[in-house]
Protein backbone atom coordinates (compact mmCIF):
# COMPACT_ATOMS: atom_id res chain seq x y z
CA UNK A 1 0.00 0.00 0.00
CA UNK A 2 2.80 2.44 0.88
CA UNK A 3 4.55 1.98 -2.46
CA UNK A 4 1.24 2.27 -4.33
CA UNK A 5 0.17 5.45 -2.53
CA UNK A 6 3.52 7.24 -2.08
CA UNK A 7 3.07 9.50 -5.11
CA UNK A 8 -0.24 10.70 -3.66
CA UNK A 9 1.21 11.63 -0.26
CA UNK A 10 0.36 15.34 -0.60
CA UNK A 11 -3.43 15.02 -1.15
CA UNK A 12 -3.61 12.24 1.45
CA UNK A 13 -1.84 14.28 4.13
CA UNK A 14 -3.95 17.36 3.34
CA UNK A 15 -7.20 15.36 3.56
CA UNK A 16 -9.28 16.51 6.53
CA UNK A 17 -10.23 12.91 7.32
CA UNK A 18 -6.62 12.18 8.33
CA UNK A 19 -6.04 15.27 10.47
CA UNK A 20 -3.99 14.26 13.52
CA UNK A 21 -2.87 10.97 11.97
CA UNK A 22 0.90 10.39 11.96
CA UNK A 23 2.04 10.28 8.34
CA UNK A 24 4.23 7.29 9.17
CA UNK A 25 1.09 5.36 10.18
CA UNK A 26 -1.13 6.60 7.35
CA UNK A 27 -0.44 3.78 4.91
CA UNK A 28 -1.13 1.10 7.53
CA UNK A 29 -4.38 2.92 8.31
CA UNK A 30 -5.40 2.89 4.63
CA UNK A 31 -4.89 -0.87 4.57
CA UNK A 32 -7.06 -1.16 7.69
CA UNK A 33 -9.81 0.85 5.93
CA UNK A 34 -9.83 -1.43 2.89
CA UNK A 35 -8.62 1.36 0.59
CA UNK A 36 -8.76 0.70 -3.16
CA UNK A 37 -7.50 3.00 -5.94
CA UNK A 38 -9.54 3.65 -9.09
CA UNK A 39 -8.89 5.71 -12.21
CA UNK A 40 -11.49 7.41 -14.41
CA UNK A 41 -11.39 9.06 -17.83
CA UNK A 42 -12.67 12.58 -18.50
CA UNK A 43 -16.49 12.72 -18.34
CA UNK A 44 -16.70 9.19 -16.95
CA UNK A 45 -19.28 8.65 -14.21
CA UNK A 46 -17.83 7.58 -10.86
CA UNK A 47 -21.27 7.24 -9.28
CA UNK A 48 -24.73 7.37 -10.86
CA UNK A 49 -27.90 8.71 -9.28
CA UNK A 50 -29.79 5.71 -7.95
CA UNK A 51 -26.67 3.80 -6.88
CA UNK A 52 -26.31 2.38 -3.39
CA UNK A 53 -23.04 3.70 -1.95
CA UNK A 54 -21.23 2.31 1.08
CA UNK A 55 -17.84 3.89 0.51
CA UNK A 56 -16.22 7.31 0.80
CA UNK A 57 -14.15 8.73 -2.04
CA UNK A 58 -11.01 10.86 -1.80
CA UNK A 59 -9.76 12.58 -4.94
CA UNK A 60 -6.04 11.90 -5.30
CA UNK A 61 -5.56 13.42 -8.73
CA UNK A 62 -7.83 15.38 -11.09
CA UNK A 63 -11.23 16.76 -10.09
CA UNK A 64 -14.89 15.76 -10.05
CA UNK A 65 -18.31 17.39 -9.98
CA UNK A 66 -21.19 16.24 -7.83
CA UNK A 67 -24.26 16.92 -9.98
CA UNK A 68 -28.04 16.65 -9.96
CA UNK A 69 -30.04 16.09 -13.15
CA UNK A 70 -33.80 16.33 -13.59
CA UNK A 71 -36.03 14.15 -15.78
CA UNK A 72 -35.18 16.24 -18.89
CA UNK A 73 -31.42 16.17 -18.29
CA UNK A 74 -31.04 19.71 -16.95
CA UNK A 75 -27.92 19.71 -14.80
CA UNK A 76 -27.14 21.51 -11.56
CA UNK A 77 -23.68 21.41 -9.98
CA UNK A 78 -23.80 20.63 -6.26
CA UNK A 79 -20.06 20.77 -5.59
CA UNK A 80 -16.60 20.59 -7.14
CA UNK A 81 -14.19 18.13 -5.50
CA UNK A 82 -10.43 18.56 -5.88
CA UNK A 83 -7.36 16.60 -4.64
CA UNK A 84 -7.52 15.92 -0.91
CA UNK A 85 -11.30 16.41 -0.72
CA UNK A 86 -13.91 13.76 0.09
CA UNK A 87 -17.23 12.92 -1.55
CA UNK A 88 -20.21 10.62 -0.86
CA UNK A 89 -19.51 10.59 2.88
CA UNK A 90 -22.97 11.92 3.88
CA UNK A 91 -24.81 9.40 1.70
CA UNK A 92 -22.68 6.50 2.94
CA UNK A 93 -23.31 7.61 6.54
CA UNK A 94 -27.07 7.84 5.96
CA UNK A 95 -27.08 4.46 4.17
CA UNK A 96 -29.20 6.09 1.45
CA UNK A 97 -31.03 3.46 -0.62
CA UNK A 98 -30.73 5.51 -3.80
CA UNK A 99 -28.06 8.11 -4.37
CA UNK A 100 -29.80 11.43 -5.28
CA UNK A 101 -26.75 12.80 -7.13
CA UNK A 102 -24.16 11.65 -9.65
CA UNK A 103 -20.39 12.08 -9.49
CA UNK A 104 -18.50 12.66 -12.75
CA UNK A 105 -14.79 13.10 -13.53
CA UNK A 106 -13.96 16.47 -15.09
CA UNK A 107 -10.59 15.22 -16.31
CA UNK A 108 -8.49 12.05 -15.95
CA UNK A 109 -8.97 11.39 -12.24
CA UNK A 110 -7.70 9.03 -9.56
CA UNK A 111 -9.93 8.25 -6.58
CA UNK A 112 -9.25 6.35 -3.37
CA UNK A 113 -12.32 4.48 -2.08
CA UNK A 114 -12.61 3.72 1.66
CA UNK A 115 -15.12 1.39 3.28
CA UNK A 116 -17.33 3.71 5.40
CA UNK A 117 -18.16 1.02 7.96
CA UNK A 118 -14.47 0.47 8.60
CA UNK A 119 -14.04 4.19 9.23
CA UNK A 120 -16.73 4.44 11.92
CA UNK A 121 -16.20 1.00 13.50
CA UNK A 122 -13.25 0.13 15.73
CA UNK A 123 -11.06 -2.37 13.95
CA UNK A 124 -9.95 -5.68 15.48
CA UNK A 125 -6.37 -4.42 15.81
CA UNK A 126 -7.60 -1.25 17.60
CA UNK A 127 -5.65 1.29 15.54
CA UNK A 128 -4.40 4.08 17.77
CA UNK A 129 -5.71 6.72 15.34
CA UNK A 130 -9.21 5.30 14.85
CA UNK A 131 -10.91 7.60 17.39
CA UNK A 132 -9.43 10.63 15.64
CA UNK A 133 -10.71 9.24 12.34
CA UNK A 134 -14.30 9.05 13.62
CA UNK A 135 -14.13 12.61 15.00
CA UNK A 136 -12.69 13.89 11.73
CA UNK A 137 -15.47 12.22 9.73
CA UNK A 138 -18.14 13.83 11.92
CA UNK A 139 -16.50 17.22 11.38
CA UNK A 140 -16.30 16.70 7.60
CA UNK A 141 -20.01 15.87 7.43
CA UNK A 142 -20.91 18.86 9.62
CA UNK A 143 -18.85 21.27 7.52
CA UNK A 144 -20.40 19.95 4.30
CA UNK A 145 -23.83 20.57 5.84
CA UNK A 146 -22.85 24.16 6.65
CA UNK A 147 -21.55 24.67 3.11
CA UNK A 148 -24.80 23.34 1.65
CA UNK A 149 -26.76 25.76 3.84
CA UNK A 150 -24.67 28.63 2.51
CA UNK A 151 -25.30 27.54 -1.07
CA UNK A 152 -29.04 27.44 -0.36
CA UNK A 153 -28.76 31.05 0.78
CA UNK A 154 -27.30 31.94 -2.63
CA UNK A 155 -29.99 30.01 -4.51
CA UNK A 156 -32.80 31.52 -2.42
CA UNK A 157 -32.09 34.95 -3.93
CA UNK A 158 -34.74 35.94 -6.46
CA UNK A 159 -32.76 37.19 -9.45
CA UNK A 160 -29.66 36.08 -11.34
CA UNK A 161 -27.90 39.27 -10.21
CA UNK A 162 -28.73 38.65 -6.54
CA UNK A 163 -27.64 34.99 -6.72
CA UNK A 164 -24.37 35.97 -8.36
CA UNK A 165 -23.57 38.73 -5.87
CA UNK A 166 -24.48 36.51 -2.93
CA UNK A 167 -22.10 33.81 -4.17
CA UNK A 168 -19.23 36.20 -4.96
CA UNK A 169 -19.64 37.99 -1.63
CA UNK A 170 -19.52 34.67 0.23
CA UNK A 171 -16.40 33.61 -1.66
CA UNK A 172 -14.64 36.92 -0.90
CA UNK A 173 -15.50 36.66 2.80
CA UNK A 174 -14.36 33.03 2.94
CA UNK A 175 -11.04 33.85 1.29
CA UNK A 176 -10.76 37.15 3.22
CA UNK A 177 -9.85 38.91 -0.02
CA UNK A 178 -11.69 40.95 -2.63
CA UNK A 179 -9.51 39.35 -5.31
CA UNK A 180 -10.04 35.63 -5.94
CA UNK A 181 -10.60 32.90 -8.51
CA UNK A 182 -13.93 31.15 -8.98
CA UNK A 183 -13.53 27.34 -9.34
CA UNK A 184 -15.94 27.20 -12.30
CA UNK A 185 -16.02 28.22 -15.94
CA UNK A 186 -19.00 30.29 -17.07
CA UNK A 187 -21.30 27.36 -17.89
CA UNK A 188 -20.38 25.57 -14.66
CA UNK A 189 -21.06 28.71 -12.63
CA UNK A 190 -24.47 29.03 -14.27
CA UNK A 191 -25.18 25.38 -13.45
CA UNK A 192 -24.02 25.89 -9.86
CA UNK A 193 -26.32 28.89 -9.38
CA UNK A 194 -29.15 27.30 -11.39
CA UNK A 195 -29.41 30.22 -13.81
CA UNK A 196 -29.24 30.67 -17.58
CA UNK A 197 -25.70 31.12 -18.90
CA UNK A 198 -26.56 34.06 -21.18
CA UNK A 199 -28.38 35.81 -18.31
CA UNK A 200 -25.34 35.25 -16.08
CA UNK A 201 -22.95 36.67 -18.68
CA UNK A 202 -25.23 39.67 -19.17
CA UNK A 203 -25.31 40.42 -15.44
CA UNK A 204 -21.54 40.10 -15.17
CA UNK A 205 -21.09 42.63 -17.96
CA UNK A 206 -23.51 45.06 -16.28
CA UNK A 207 -21.79 44.71 -12.90
CA UNK A 208 -18.43 45.47 -14.50
CA UNK A 209 -19.81 48.50 -16.36
CA UNK A 210 -21.38 49.77 -13.12
CA UNK A 211 -18.04 49.51 -11.30
CA UNK A 212 -19.16 46.82 -8.85
CA UNK A 213 -16.59 44.27 -9.92
CA UNK A 214 -13.89 43.41 -12.45
CA UNK A 215 -13.41 39.99 -13.97
CA UNK A 216 -11.44 38.11 -16.59
CA UNK A 217 -12.49 34.52 -17.16
CA UNK A 218 -12.68 33.05 -13.63
CA UNK A 219 -10.58 35.77 -11.93
CA UNK A 220 -12.66 38.33 -10.00
CA UNK A 221 -12.10 41.54 -8.08
CA UNK A 222 -14.90 43.09 -6.03
CA UNK A 223 -14.75 46.90 -5.98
Amino acid sequence: MKKQMSKFSEPLQSCSLFRGVDKEQLYDLLKCLGATKHTYAKNEFILHAGDLVSWVGIVLYGSVHVIQEDFWGNRSIVARITPGDLFAESFACAATDQLPVSVIALEPTTVLALDFNRIVSTCSSACVFHNALVKNMLKVIALKSVELTRKLEDLSQRTTREKLLSYLSRLALTKNSRVFDVPFNRQELADYLSVDRSALSSELAKLQINGILKYKKNHFELL
